[in-house]
């Protein structure tokens, strides 16, 4: 379930997945997810079109989320040539057909690289829709603010000093303290 935050807004987002003949005789269908359907009814699976051998279905409807405090990867995607949708599919066993589930929707290329991490998962990029867009460009538009570059400094410590080996300088020792240690003549005896 998906926490709620000042600020932050939702739209329910289909998924439509195309299904092609897979071209490896270890994979009898490829899928791939091609668009998304903002404001799109709840959907399992629904087939929406279908070309040959070639079907487009409406796999899920799964809801985007966008939150003030991810403004800054909104704008990087709304900044991109092709400003994307990222869908998030996982494998399942529930599915036999598919074998694949839709787990989440998302427009932050952060959130996406995230997922894409784990490797447990795999991120498909959508073109956004006009609509899709829009909505998303007034968000930012409204809720962005650019925080300003801050160049970090380095402290004034003397940078040509030389450690001398012998460890912690407040404790008093006359060898290094990374030396091996040695047994007595005595102590090896027994």
């Amino acid at each position: 379930m998906t926490k709620t935050y000042p600020g932050s807004q939702s739209l329910r987002l289909g998924v439509v997945m195309r299904r092609l003949p897979g071209v490896t005789r270890w994979a009898k269908w490829s899928w791939k997810a091609v668009a998304v359907l903002p404001g799109a009814a709840d959907a399992d699976w629904k087939l929406l079109r279908s070309d040959g051998e070639a079907c487009d279905y409406h796999a899920a409807t799964r809801d985007l989320w966008l939150y003030v405090s991810d403004t800054e990867a909104y704008a990087h995607e709304l900044g991109a040539r092709v400003p994307s949708v990222y869908v998030v599919l996982r494998a399942s066993d529930t599915s036999a057909e598919t074998g694949l589930e839709v787990m989440h929707v998302t427009v932050s290329p952060y959130e996406a690289q995230d997922y894409c991490d784990s490797g447990e998962e795999i991120v498909e990029k959508v073109a956004m829709p006009d609509a899709l867009l829009a909505w998303v460009q007034d968000y930012v538009a409204r809720l962005h603010v650019e925080e300003p570059f801050v160049k970090r400094r380095r402290n004034k410590e003397d940078l040509t000093r030389k450690d001398n080996g012998i460890g912690d300088s407040r404790i008093s020792q006359t060898t290094d303290v990374y030396r091996a240690p040695t047994a007595t003549r005595q102590e090896a005896a027994e």
